[in-house]
């Protein structure tokens, strides 16, 4: 449960290059999320046209909680957020505040030319890492969704670097297949995507997670399923609003 803001981050390997944009300003998505059979809670992801410096950014705003009886026993409340370079598709500032049970977090990362400057405002401490053309966690979802190659085959993978705790480290995806899903919505034609993720940390084997998402121009994640060190998790989508194009089903 507590990491399913970064799996909405790795949600950006899961899409193919498109002649239009995927997205817009004012798209939202949000998506209920089960820890085992128990209803564990939400989490949202919110993008926003901004201007920083005079330079047109997107903002994005990603959110998790826990709900039901789990906000008492292990209250969970999350906020991820990145400003996007429109002009470069690069993040030049992140911002990472979480509240897990009783630990916490409050980071905020600038992204420089060739480093990323973390600074940890609950320890009042900073660190500079040499890292060049690197996305944060939240950054990559939108990036990909419109610059991963449109002629990406099965069992072919793509990789993108990424910053995240301190460390840049790559990601592998690999296209396993298209599938049809039922959602709320309707049947949804999908493509089915698995990361080959770093073990121990959070999932069980490199090969534990399974993504699917649209094989429309939207390009949107309906579903996630994991399995972490304790537990499994599956996150299906939940609501939508704002999408550049028409979702379609079946």
């Amino acid at each position: 449960m507590k990491y399913f803001i970064f799996l909405m981050g790795l949600l950006a390997f899961v899409s193919e290059a498109q002649t239009t944009k995927t997205y817009k300003d004012g798209e939202l998505l949000k998506f209920r999320i089960h820890y085992g059979i128990v209803n564990a809670g939400y989490a949202s992801l919110e993008i926003k046209d901004k201007f920083i410096n005079n330079q047109p950014h997107e903002h994005v705003i990603g959110k998790g909680w826990t709900s039901g009886m789990l906000k008492w026993v292990f209250p969970v409340k999350d906020n991820y957020e990145s400003f996007i370079n429109k002009k470069t598709g690069l993040p030049i500032r992140a911002i990472r505040q979480v509240q897990e049970g009783g630990h916490g977090k409050n980071l905020e990362l600038f992204f420089e030319k060739d480093s990323v400057l973390t600074v940890n405002h609950k320890r009042n401490t900073q660190k500079r890492v040499a890292a060049k053309n690197v996305q944060d966690m939240i950054s990559a979802f939108y990036y990909l969704r419109n610059n991963v190659p449109d002629d990406l085959n099965i069992n072919d993978a793509v990789e993108i670097d990424l910053f995240f705790d301190y460390k840049k480290f790559p990601f592998k995806l690999i296209k396993l297949r298209k599938e049809t899903l039922k959602t709320k919505f309707g049947k949804i034609d999908c493509f089915v995507f698995r990361p080959l993720v770093q073990s121990g940390r959070v999932f069980k084997a490199k090969e534990s997670l399974s993504i699917w998402i649209t094989a429309d121009k939207n390009r949107i994640p309906v579903r996630i399923q994991a399995d972490l060190a304790v537990g499994s998790l599956k996150a299906d989508i939940e609501s939508y609003k704002g999408l550049a194009h028409p979702l379609t089903t079946k």
